[in-house]
């Protein structure tokens, strides 16, 4: 049964569709652990309702990011866990840490990348004039959100948006792709062959919503 540990920094609306959709579709997995840098994240209570351990790791309490780095590989491995899903876990994470979880390590960035890395993307997106937006799940590697990429959704952008409203319409789709992802992960469908990610057997690794 694979061992998955999710990091999170607040809500925790991506660890919850992953928790639901576990549990919906009777995964052979086990969230062993939600572990937040921030001791009043949201989701560190919806973790507790779903008798899943929950785990508070405060940044803060560090004097840097490499100190804290390795003390969170040492927390994370108390669960043992075969992958490892950052889900809203608002850290720049060390090479350190990233080498140590090289093809385990998960992300999900609300772009569909390569465009607008970073923060602020739904600003970016409306600011450029971009058409059409969407989210991104990609292997973590050391440049910040530029790692293989899993799965991809994409929204359409109206005039009349708002980043408000892009991002709600980008979080739903989120909620989709994320769940599939992992489930890909541990099905053992994913392999990584010259920075592309190939799903086995082949399935679409590009979702294109309508949703206004």
């Amino acid at each position: 049964m694979t061992s998955i540990v999710i990091l999170i920094s607040g809500r925790g609306s991506n660890m919850e569709a992953i928790v639901h959709a576990a549990q919906k579709e009777a995964w052979p997995a086990k969230i062993a652990a939600v572990i937040s840098n921030r001791p009043n994240a949201g989701g560190l209570d919806f973790a507790r309702s779903q008798d899943i351990e929950a785990a508070v790791l405060d940044h803060s309490q560090f004097k840097d990011r490499a100190s804290f780095d390795a003390e969170l590989i040492k927390l994370i491995d108390s669960y043992s866990p075969d992958l490892v899903v950052l889900a809203g876990f608002m850290r720049i994470l060390t090479g350190g840490f990233v080498k140590h979880y090289a093809g385990r390590l998960l992300n999900i960035h609300p772009s569909l990348l390569p465009l607008f890395p970073g923060l602020h993307t739904h600003e970016q997106a409306l600011e450029a004039g971009v058409k059409e937006h969407g989210a991104t799940v990609h292997f973590v590697t050391e440049a910040l959100d530029h790692g293989p990429m899993v799965i991809q959704a994409s929204v359409p952008v109206f005039p009349s948006d708002t980043p408000d409203l892009l991002a709600k319409r980008v979080l739903k789709q989120e909620h989709v792709i994320y769940p599939r992802a992992v489930r890909w992960f541990i099905d053992n469908r994913l392999t990584i062959s010259d920075n592309r990610v190939l799903v086995s057997p082949p399935e679409l690794q590009m979702l294109t919503s309508t949703d206004k």
